[in-house]
């Protein structure tokens, strides 16, 4: 039975042949999958009703309903088009031990700071703005308009809200003028999961190929990405 368990198996498996070290698919053809963007991260953890609190007071999330069909202990939060699914832990040997170590290269969750754009020349955190100017023209007249992100103020802000709440964190910044400057804050929720806040998106995305495949959802934000000449799929 179990060799006949591993050959059904192997007929499900697109079949591929290797070509200059690399597996591509026989037919030439990549798989369209109609995934559209990420919907949750779900967390175990040790205090529904403490992981709550840090989400909801420390990051913004709102508590919203869960289907009732979920007989187990647990909470949905929800903001800024992502959803955290917390589960409370039956084992509490799968949290993270250390809760107070914060290793940028381990397992983390991301967010991206809010944009927003001030009109002005003040050299306030020039080192870490991306500036772009814009022409506008009208009547033969022209007008040129210098838009700074001033990400670093958000990134500011963040800070004092983890010093509000006593939230241990670490800060660095990473990049260069040249390919962007990039602000992090890393610190753990109460379960010792990390989490990092930046304003990564002063860094434009450059796909290495297979830039055809890139799905760009049209109804919400998207990071920078450098398309070239190749429009990305609207998903």
């Amino acid at each position: 039975m179990e060799a006949k368990h591993e050959k059904e198996n192997s007929k499900m498996e697109p079949k591929q042949e290797k070509k200059d070290g690399k597996m591509e698919a026989k037919d030439g053809k990549d798989d369209d999958l109609p995934m559209m963007t990420l919907n949750h991260v779900s967390r175990l953890c040790k205090s529904v009703k403490d992981s709550v609190e840090f989400y909801t007071k420390a990051l913004g999330f709102v508590l919203i309903e869960r289907p009732p069909a979920f007989d187990f202990d647990g909470a949905w939060l929800f903001n800024y088009g992502i959803g955290i699914h917390l589960i409370q832990a039956k084992d509490e040997d799968k949290l993270p031990g250390d809760h107070d170590g914060l290793d940028p290269m381990d397992n983390h969750i991301s967010f991206q700071v809010f944009v927003y754009f001030l009109f002005s020349n003040s050299n306030q955190c020039s080192k870490k703005l991306a500036v772009t100017t814009v022409v506008v023209a009208s009547r033969g007249l022209s007008l040129t308009l210098h838009l700074r992100h001033v990400m670093c103020e958000d990134m500011g802000a963040m800070e004092r809200k983890l010093k509000e709440f006593g939230i241990k964190y670490m800060k660095r910044t990473v990049g260069g003028e040249e390919d962007g400057v990039i602000d992090q804050l890393f610190f753990n929720d109460p379960d010792g999961f990390m989490i990092e806040i930046c304003n990564c998106e002063n860094v434009t995305l450059k796909p290495k190929g297979s830039i055809e495949r890139i799905k760009l959802p049209y109804d919400r934000h998207n990071p920078p990405v450098e398309l070239g000449t190749t429009a990305a799929k609207a998903s």
